[in-house]
Order: C-alpha cells, then structure tokens, then sequence
C-alpha cells in the first residue's frame, strides 16, 4: 500500500549523509522543510527516483509530553533490569561495556511494529509494565534530558564541556511501503525521520552508509557497526540509535600521582598498570556484596564503581536487585585508587535476545507463524534478522568518554522460489509480441549469433 497523503504530510528532504546538517543527527526533533511524496512501489521495480540517504520526514513536530515521574521510574527500572539480564548473559572474563540505554532505544523503535506474540516477548525482555504510548513518551522525555547541556561552568573552568549525544535514526528501503502510524511514532518520540537507502540495488553501498552515519554520531568511536553480509538484498529497515559522551570529573585526579601498581586478575595473578590517586569527598558504601564509591563529574552524570566482596563482577551484576542499586550513599573522605583505562567492545544481541525470551522476531513469517512485524508494513513479510551492539570508553585522569551505538536489522521474506538460471548457448527461437493483444508480430531462430 502506498502512504496515504491525506493523512499527513510527508517532507522528502535530499540529505545525503555527508550534509552536515543531517548526517550529525541531535534527536531533537525532526526536520520542517516543504512536503512533498515518498517514492513508494515494489523495490524490485524502483521506478520512482530517490537519492540513499534523503530523509522522509513525517511533518509532525518532535512532541513534548508531560510524564509522571512514576512512568519514568518503572521504564528506567525496566531498562536496568534488561541491562543486567543482557550482561550476565554476554560477560565473560574480557573487559565489556554495555549500554542498556542504545539496546532498549532501538528496541523501543521496533516495538511499535510489533503484533501479537512478537510484541509480548519483546515487552517481557524490556521488563515493560507500562503501555506503548506511555514507553515512547518516556524514551523521548529521557532523549530530551540527555540531549539539554547543564548550565554553564564559571569564566574560570578550562575543561571541555560536559556532552551527551544521543541520535536515533531508521534506514529504509525506497519504496517500500511503510505504514503512516509508524513512522510517525519514530518522528514524534524518536526525532527518527525515515532515511531512504538502495538495500536490494546496493546493499553494500547502504551498509557503508548507515555505518558512516553511527561513526559520524560517535565521533568516530565506533566503526564498522553493521559488519559485512548482515545487510542483503532483502533487507528492508534498519533502526539504529547512538550515544557520545563526554565528561571531566568534578574532582580530577592529579596526573603527577598516577604511578604504576599491582591490579589482580580474575585467576589471582597479577599484573602492573598505572593507577590513578586521589582524595575526595564524595559518596561511599559497604553492603554485603560490594564496596562502591559514587564518582561525579561536572555535569548531570556521575560513575558509579562497585568492587565485589566476592567472586567476579558478573556474578555481582547476577546477583544484584533493585533493592541493591537504590543505594544510600553517606558523605565520606576517600582515598581512592583506580586504574585508567581503554577498551572497545562489543556483543551478539541476537543469541543473548533470543536467550532471554525474544524469539518469534527472529523468525521468518510463513503460513500465519512466525514474527508480526505488520504495524510497520502491511504485508506479514518483516523480521529480525540482525542485531548488533559496539562500545568505546577511555578513563583518565581528566575524566571520560564514552560511545555505544545499536542497530536492528530487518529483512523480508522472499516473494518467491529461488532464482534460476537460464542460458541460451545454443540455437533458440524466439518470437515478438504486442503484448496487450498477444499478436505474434515477429518470429524466428538464432542458429548461429557470430
């Protein structure tokens, strides 16, 4: 089905990812420029014209909903439930960092397309005790509060700004029909207008493309997202979040105190690493699990470090609660010793997903089973065929920078039987038709072509 016009006006807008203005993406809300149509029809037979990564726009503003402040509470607890879920499942004993915030984002982008089955198990893998329309507000609520900068620091402050950047984006095939109601949830709550790419002309050019787009958000700390082959000829959408941080400490180490030391390791060896010293004021507390200091920085974030009693920080992260991370941090003197760090990595969302009881997106539809993705298009064709999650953080003394970014990966099922092979390496005949009347105009054989 084509997107009906009478029912909202739709803003074609050429932004090839290279435009600053564009390829740069805040979150804060979607673009104004003049509508126009969305070149729709089957992908296979693109007739209609359009430019990879011009952006359809639903010509909606980017709403500013009130929330409760106890709807924001259950989400959020939600999603730390998930991350800690996603995390038991995907730690090993190499460095890993997650963010529970880029995963349930894209996850958020795909829920609205989501019927029966498929929606109940990704509403149950997010821990969602709220409805749709409260959870799409919510992530817009909390993009918008990511998205404001603190007041500014005094004259004096020589420390870069504290920033924290996040951007959704979604990447579709052109014409391709998408549903109306969909795509104005992801411009209204997501600030995600609809990024058209060539996946069945170019599948790798559109991978590049996308990728270029995350890097771009990312200031260039994650690369390479969506890897090689994950992206085909039946890929149809892409729905991709990203999140650049970056911070000084409130309170920063002294550089001239970083000294070398002894860090052990999972199996009681030990190695030599810097670390880093400190004394602050700032908030501390021993439980039975953990010993846990509360570092901020100069802006509205702060690090939270845990030390398990026992055993590694994955049991921890199986063990703790809720009850565990409303924590009561009392005012104390610390002298702190921590060593600075670098690492990027990533995860394979799928497995984990899956794991945790996200099944039915993973499965091709076919004969009434499989993943309903039909909220997003009406043809039951739509599933999940990747997921894919990479993250950077580099700790100093100065302070920290951090980026993740996720990418969900949906694909059609094929319209058809596999394609064959037809070679005329021998005489043929062959005819000439007037196709409407089926008149034989010309008819005759190919014996020898040279």
């Amino acid at each position: 089905m084509r997107l009906p016009t009478a029912l909202m006006a739709l803003a074609l807008v050429a932004a090839a990812c290279g435009s600053s203005e564009d390829s740069a993406p805040t979150g804060r809300g979607p673009d104004t420029s003049a509508p126009s149509s969305v070149p729709t029809g089957d992908p296979a037979n693109r007739t209609e014209s359009f430019s990879p990564g011009d952006v359809v726009r639903v010509d909606l503003p980017r709403s500013a909903p009130g929330v409760d402040e106890s709807d924001i509470a259950a989400v959020v607890a939600g999603d730390i439930a998930f991350g800690l879920d996603l995390f038991e499942i995907v730690a090993g004993d190499e460095n890993l960092m997650l963010s529970p915030y880029s995963i349930v984002t894209a996850l958020s982008m795909l829920f609205p397309g989501a019927r029966g089955d498929t929606a109940s198990e990704i509403a149950e893998v997010l821990h969602l005790t709220v409805d749709g329309s409260t959870l799409h507000a919510v992530r817009n609520h909390i993009d918008t509060a990511l998205a404001t900068p603190p007041p500014p620091t005094s004259d004096e402050d020589t420390r870069e700004p504290f920033t924290i950047r996040p951007a959704n984006s979604a990447w579709g095939q052109g014409g391709y029909p998408f549903l109306d109601g969909y795509l104005e949830v992801l411009a209204t709550n997501y600030g995600a207008g609809l990024r058209l790419v060539d996946y069945a002309g170019d599948p790798e050019g559109s991978r590049a493309i996308i990728n270029s787009w995350v890097e771009e958000a990312t200031e260039e700390r994650i690369k390479d997202l969506i890897p090689e082959g994950a992206v085909d000829v039946m890929t149809r959408l892409a729905l991709v979040n990203a999140i650049w941080f970056k911070a000084n400490w409130f309170e920063q180490f002294n550089a001239d105190a970083t000294g070398p030391g002894i860090f052990t390791l999972l199996d009681g060896s030990e190695i030599e690493v810097p670390l880093m010293h400190a004394n602050l004021r700032t908030g501390y507390v021993e439980t039975d699990l953990f010993e846990a200091v509360r570092l901020p920085y100069a802006g509205d974030a702060a690090m939270v470090v845990l030390v398990p009693r026992e055993g590694s920080p994955a049991e921890l992260a199986a063990d703790l609660d809720q009850s565990d991370l409303d924590i009561e941090w009392q005012p104390a003197s610390v002298d702190l010793t921590m060593p600075s760090f670098e690492f990027e990595a990533e995860a394979g969302l799928k497995s984990a997903l899956q794991e945790l009881g996200m099944r039915t997106a993973f499965v091709p539809p076919s004969g009434g089973s499989g993943a309903d993705f039909t909220g997003i298009t009406a043809t039951p064709e739509l599933y999940v065929s990747g997921a894919f999650h990479k993250t950077f953080i580099a700790l100093d003394e100065e302070g920290t920078e951090a980026a993740a970014a996720t990418a969900i990966i949906m694909r059609a099922t094929s319209a058809g039987p596999p394609p064959v092979t037809f070679t005329a390496d021998r005489p043929f005949l062959f005819w000439i038709e007037h196709s409407s009347t089926g008149e034989m105009l010309f008819l005759g054989q190919v014996t020898n072509p040279a």
